[in-house]
């Protein structure tokens, strides 16, 4: 399994209840639309699902396995405090457990957490007025967006109780100086929300070409109307068929990550 593959002697379907085996497809999922993105940076960054359950039990990525390799059976299953609650040839990256297990102990609701280093979510994170009123992506978080201080890499415990209450009840979040974090009661919440930030950010980057003199601010009417738009118990504008879509073009090009 050195190289990342699950046979279907090893799958653990069948072996786990069956909660724990959706979220397992679901985040190993996750981690191949990251990568059919090129949102991935190597073996770095994290995705993490909480199982269903009082434990706060979670799974997060094998360390060394590339995102285009990870599969449902391969995540590893790990307490808050780190402990390995599986038989399993991988370990985990301390930098990823750091954070993740923060939110997963702080927010109930944030059952799936994606943390990315992108191109354009790392350098809209590292501009001083962060994340500007440009595009309808950009207004369309806005509303859900806090911010964390850079701290360093995430190995420091004692950051878990400052990210978590920067995070407060928002959805995403840019870690200055660093990257991009978004949390979900599902997949599809966690994915879009993150797409959405990326879009938003790779916008801005895009237009600030021409020089912050020359783009084109949202009205504050339009702003205040998007807010209505997405807020809690309005979410219309945010649900869409976009989750099943993007698992059958994963099916397409893909498959196997479900095993």
């Amino acid at each position: 399994m050195a190289d990342g593959s699950v046979n279907v002697a090893t799958t653990l379907k069948g072996k786990v209840s069956a909660e724990e085996w959706q979220r397992r497809v679901d985040l190993a999922a996750l981690y191949r639309l990251v990568a059919m993105h090129g949102w991935d940076d190597l073996i770095y960054t994290h995705i993490s699902a909480r199982i269903p359950g009082p434990e706060h039990h979670f799974l997060l990525n094998p360390h060394g396995l590339l995102f285009e390799e990870i599969t449902a059976s391969s995540l590893v299953k790990v307490d808050l405090d780190a402990k390995i609650l599986q038989e399993t040839p991988y370990s985990i990256n301390p930098a990823g457990f750091t954070p993740h297990s923060a939110i997963h102990a702080g927010r109930e609701d944030a059952q799936f957490v994606m943390h990315l280093h992108t191109d354009y979510g790392a350098a809209v994170a590292s501009q001083k007025e962060g994340l500007l009123p440009l595009t309808i992506q950009a207004l369309t978080v806005l509303p859900r967006l806090a911010y964390h201080d850079f701290e360093g890499i995430t190995l420091n415990h004692g950051e878990r109780e400052r990210m978590v209450a920067n995070l407060g009840d928002k959805a995403v979040m840019f870690l200055r100086n660093h990257g991009t974090l978004a949390v979900g009661k599902t997949a599809a919440a966690c994915w879009l929300g993150m797409y959405t930030l990326e879009q938003a950010c790779k916008k801005q980057v895009l237009a600030l070409s021409a020089g912050r003199e020359n783009v084109l601010f949202a009205p504050d009417a339009s702003v205040n109307m998007v807010r209505s738009q997405t807020a809690s118990g309005n979410t219309s504008v945010l649900s869409s068929p976009a989750w099943p879509a993007c698992l059958r073009k994963l099916e397409r090009d893909q498959p196997g990550y479900d095993v």
